[in-house]
């Protein structure tokens, strides 16, 4: 089989297909990329068995026929090139020779039928969302995420479809993340938990895009189809905690501030805090905030105070400073809202401007015990 392609275009879909490979694969071949040739359509795919990515490009070639190439050495070529066509020609010698305008390059391919052929969905149901959008949804809620092997339901972002809204939760019991968009809707309702991997290389590729993205699910996996790319992936099997039951309803207190000030504030305090903890203590009086943290056993302490709008009872209230400064810092406000009950219950942190119309994020974080 013989194709030209261009270089840059080829490196392109390859660089974003190579985030699919893992380091450690327990199967050879999936080591390679897999090349499918049908006349003009070259199909490319990159697969982990949970996750498969493959991406269609147009070109040169009247040929077929399928093969998988190393994946890392074809990566590492192609990125010294600069732009210019190349010709791909397989040989019954089991080496594929790529000609490029100065040389040529001999590299051993593998048997194309030994990759593992992708799921195809039985029955899936489907909803249609904008790439940019469900790229948001991602960056908004998946640092949220837990690592926790045992607890593998809180390790992906839980999805919840119905038909007035679309919204995506993740959590990890100290700090969670809801994020809600009216202005979608699915045709039926649906649950289900994607893993972290597929969602990152969604992340990336979608974020600014203004292609649709069909989102296809069952029982056990998801497809998302948008321009030439397909990525299949199995779901996180397993029920979601009740993470409504954890949000606080009634909540008293009530603080606006100017995210930035309050984001550098805590950044700047928190160095000075316990090195376990990373424990920040808030209390609010008045129209004044007071940041401080201390680290006893080598005599650090900071404090600042901070004016803030302020309606609730005088409290103080301690956080884990890492936890409240990721949330600060995934929020593109000017101002955020912080409601608060009690010092042994969740604060909820909203933005109050920034968003679209429709679009709704609350962010919750569990407060630590303060020493007094």
């Amino acid at each position: 089989m013989k194709f030209i392609v261009s270089s840059s275009h080829l490196l392109r879909q390859l660089q974003v297909l190579g985030g699919v490979i893992s380091n450690n694969n327990t199967l050879p071949i999936l080591d390679n990329f897999l090349f499918e040739l049908d006349n003009k359509a070259l199909t490319i795919s990159a697969s982990d068995l949970e996750t498969t990515m493959s991406t269609k490009l147009e070109v040169e070639s009247s040929d077929q026929g399928t093969i998988a190439v190393p994946a890392k050495l074809l990566l590492e070529t192609l990125k010294t090139f600069p732009e210019q066509p190349l010709t791909f020609v397989a040989a019954d010698n089991n080496t594929v020779e790529i000609s490029s305008n100065h040389g040529k390059y001999a590299l051993a391919y593998a048997n194309g039928d030994e990759f593992p052929k992708a799921i195809e969905l039985e029955d899936p149901s489907v909803t249609n969302v904008l790439g940019d959008i469900l790229a948001t949804a991602v960056s908004k809620t998946i640092f949220a995420t837990g690592n926790d092997d045992l607890r593998p339901v809180m390790s992906g972002v839980f999805f919840q479809f119905s038909t007035e809204s679309l919204t995506f939760v993740a959590t990890d019991a100290h700090k969670l993340v809801k994020y809600t968009r009216e202005d979608i809707k699915a045709s039926q309702a649906a649950e289900f938990i994607m893993p972290k991997k597929p969602l990152n290389l969604l992340k990336g590729i979608l974020a600014g895009s203004d292609s649709e993205v069909s989102i296809e699910y069952n029982e056990s996996n998801a497809k998302f189809s948008f321009d030439e790319t397909q990525l299949i992936c199995r779901l996180i099997d397993g029920k979601y905690p009740n993470y409504e039951a954890v949000i606080p309803k009634e909540n008293p207190n009530k603080l606006t501030i100017a995210r930035t000030q309050f984001l550098n504030s805590v950044r700047r305090v928190s160095i000075f805090s316990n090195k376990t903890t990373h424990q920040v203590r808030l209390k609010i009086a008045g129209a004044e905030l007071n940041i401080s943290a201390e680290d006893i056993d080598y005599s650090n302490k900071a404090e600042e105070r901070l004016t803030c709008d302020y309606q609730g009872d005088d409290m103080q209230i301690g956080f884990n400073s890492r936890f409240l400064s990721e949330m600060l810092a995934n929020l593109s406000a000017d101002e955020v809202q912080v409601e608060m009950s009690l010092p042994n219950r969740a604060g909820i942190l909203t933005p109050i401007d920034g968003l679209d119309e429709g679009e709704y994020v609350t962010m919750l974080v569990m407060p630590v015990m303060l020493n007094n």
